[in-house]
């Protein structure tokens, strides 16, 4: 479902999971069914926010690496270079 980007079969697989004995698994479909329109968007779209979030993490390691030691303008050097 999730490589073949199926989210048109997400509901069948949930009922499917509610029917078996996995309390762990039914904890996940309640979870999923709060929002089951951007889940089933998300198993849908080709699209993935994969490289902004690296480089959100990226920038958020520099920031730790230099809290307290650095100005902006170094902050700004770090950020720019590749």
């Amino acid at each position: 479902m999730m490589r073949d980007l199926r989210g048109d079969q997400l509901p069948d697989w949930m009922d499917h999971v509610l029917t078996d004995d996995l309390p762990a698994l039914h904890s996940l479909v309640n979870g999923m069914q709060r929002d089951l329109g951007a889940v089933t968007a998300a198993l849908t779209s080709p699209w993935s926010s994969g490289q902004v979030e690296g480089h959100v993490t990226r920038v958020k390691r520099i920031k730790r690496d230099g809290y307290g030691r650095a100005n902006l303008d170094l902050l700004r050097r770090i950020l720019l270079s590749p």
